[in-house]
């Protein structure tokens, strides 16, 4: 469940300020998630959660509700729809040969 909030709030964040975030503490400073510091402290302790242990109807609203944010936010986007390509293509060059 944490995953699909992460991509989602990712997604959203980045097409509104055009930086990556990815952690999802961070992300949910923005977004206002109550229940996902809960989520969260429960990954972190190791608990398992089955699927009895979540709402999922409740967690399927706010999923699509960020899904429409996520559309909102492509739609308002300042973000070049087409970016020169070429200086990651020789970071990830530069990164393979630095393994060897």
């Amino acid at each position: 469940m944490l995953y699909a909030y992460r991509v989602l709030m990712t997604g959203i964040h980045l097409l509104r300020t055009g930086e990556v975030e990815a952690n999802l503490r961070r992300l949910n400073e923005h977004f206002g998630f109550g229940f996902l510091d809960e989520l969260i402290s429960r990954k972190v302790r190791g608990e398992n959660t089955s699927v009895g242990d979540l709402d999922w109807s409740f967690h399927e609203a706010r999923l699509d509700e960020l899904e429409a944010r996520l559309d909102e936010a492509f739609q308002e986007s300042k973000l070049p729809e087409d970016r020169d390509r070429k200086p990651v293509n020789e970071l990830l060059v530069w990164l393979r040969l630095a393994e060897r």
